[in-house]
């Protein structure tokens, strides 16, 4: 893979409560942090991998170019300012928050500036988050596919995407899930509770392990350190076929997050 199977998130995380988090995190034997210029955390979690003892080369770290800064004269400065605020020279990747076909965005010319930002060296990696196929598919005729480390979208058993997925393994960019526990709805799905019970394991545990199982990077957050641990577990985890099904059957185009105005058209 392009990028790690496993991170931590820190949407809605944020001052001393992302600060503590990416630090335990990090001292639980995490090694990939994800953020965003819109999370307004980017400082805190710059001033938690300065203090946790972790090299900063050893840590994979991810933000997103939020929508306001994709004018040509934006889309740069503000990763840099993304660097100060993360004490780095470089991220590991950088994303394309929102398509945000509905503020007339150009995908070419957003595509071209992330490249040209890796070109610079401001980050190793770019890839894109939230775009359906047919944008997926302007982003790879802008700079090619070989440029696109990820799509991150929103994926859970109760949001399966099937369809893009399929269309993102054929183009070999890789699927990193958000929200793979749906806000927690799916904690409590009788199916989900009983293939955990066979496993003596946590559904969040059992859903992890399903994404990771179908080669999906995922990138849960969460503020206790029980809780952090347990979540690393779901990659010894390794399910049935039979349960793999079972999950798959659980499809309801369940999605927990589509801001009008950036969302695309979304894949059936």
């Amino acid at each position: 893979m392009h990028i790690p199977q496993f991170g931590l998130g820190t949407f809605r995380l944020k001052d001393q409560v992302v600060i503590d988090s990416v630090k335990t995190a990090l001292d639980v034997g995490y090694r990939a942090i994800d953020t965003a210029q819109i999370y307004e955390n980017e400082a805190e979690v710059g001033q938690a991998i300065a203090e946790s003892g972790v090299a900063r080369q050893d840590v994979f770290l991810t933000t997103k170019i939020w929508v306001d800064n994709f004018a040509e004269d934006k889309l740069i400065p503000s990763l840099k300012e993304s660097l100060q605020k993360l004490r780095t020279d470089a991220v590991d990747l950088t994303l394309i928050h929102w398509p945000a076909p509905r503020l007339g965005v150009s995908i070419p010319t957003v595509m071209q500036l992330l490249l040209e930002a890796k070109q610079k060296g401001l980050t190793k990696q770019i890839g894109i988050s939230n775009f359906n196929i047919a944008l997926t598919q302007q982003a790879i005729e802008s700079i090619g596919a070989e440029h696109i480390a990820t799509n991150q979208i929103e994926l859970s058993p109760y949001l399966q995407n099937q369809n893009l997925v399929n269309y993102l393994a054929e183009q070999n960019i890789d699927v990193t899930s958000y929200m793979t526990l749906a806000y927690g709805k799916v904690l409590n799905d009788p199916i989900l509770l009983e293939i955990a019970a066979r496993h003596q394991a946590t559904t969040a545990q059992v859903t992890l392990a399903w994404a990771l199982q179908q080669g999906y990077a995922v990138i849960p957050s969460s503020t206790k350190r029980e809780n952090l641990i347990s979540n690393l577990k779901a990659q010894q985890l390794q399910l049935s076929i039979e349960e793999m099904r079972m999950i798959a059957q659980l499809e309801r185009n369940g999605r927990e997050v589509s801001p009008e105005a950036f969302a695309p058209e979304w894949d059936q």
